[in-house]
């Protein structure tokens, strides 16, 4: 796709922008509705490493525990008040919290599934409302913790790409919204935007 002009002074926000739009794509391809909380005990976790082992082994765990692989994402967060990383972490389907605090077993866990939304929000307005929640915790100071990744998911769920071929915008767009099952809610065209610098693009939104 084409890219605004940027400074180089905002290649930070650019990066976590991107991010926040594949966190949104990943969530509602996988139906990630449910949120959760992993905390420390104790003196906490002030290591990114320590932190990405310590989840490494809790997925796995869980996996075990659910019987087969799941789809996730989670995202570390630095608690406020000097207390360490926590992490904030997204599922597509009911986990019992006894299992999930057997496989953390490093502190103290918290799951619910997202409320307060519009009724006929569906799987994927959920999945999208928590993509949006979880999203706030994407911030530059964890952007710059020794290189590593501002989120991660499970492997094997990435959202997948399917092409619509058509003669005209207007048929491609049709395409689309039958194979998705309802007009989109939201269709931006780059025509309208003065400092577009790449092709034509047309990008649609499903509620």
């Amino acid at each position: 796709g084409g890219l605004y002009e940027v400074e180089p002074d905002r290649s930070v926000n650019e990066a976590i922008r991107r991010a926040k739009a594949k966190i949104r794509h990943y969530c509602v391809a996988n139906g990630l509705n449910r949120l959760g909380t992993l905390t420390y005990a104790g003196e906490g976790c002030r290591e990114h490493g320590q932190l990405r082992a310590d989840l490494g082994g809790f997925w796995r765990r869980l996996r075990a525990g659910v019987g087969e692989a799941l789809p996730y994402l989670w995202v570390p967060e630095w608690h406020p008040g000097g207390h360490g990383l926590h992490v904030q972490f997204a599922v597509g389907r009911f986990v019992r919290r006894g299992l999930i605090e057997k496989a953390w077993g490093h502190g103290f866990v918290h799951i619910k599934l997202l409320g307060d939304l519009p009724t006929g929000s569906g799987v994927r307005g959920e999945a999208r409302a928590t993509a949006g929640y979880i999203s706030k915790y994407l911030s530059k100071d964890v952007d710059r913790s020794d290189g590593l990744n501002r989120y991660d998911v499970a492997q094997g769920f990435q959202p997948k790409t399917e092409g619509l071929f058509a003669p005209t915008e207007a048929e491609v767009i049709a395409l689309a919204a039958e194979r998705m099952g309802e007009p989109p809610a939201y269709v931006w065209r780059s025509v309208n935007e003065e400092r577009w610098l790449g092709p034509s693009t047309v990008w649609l939104q499903w509620r």
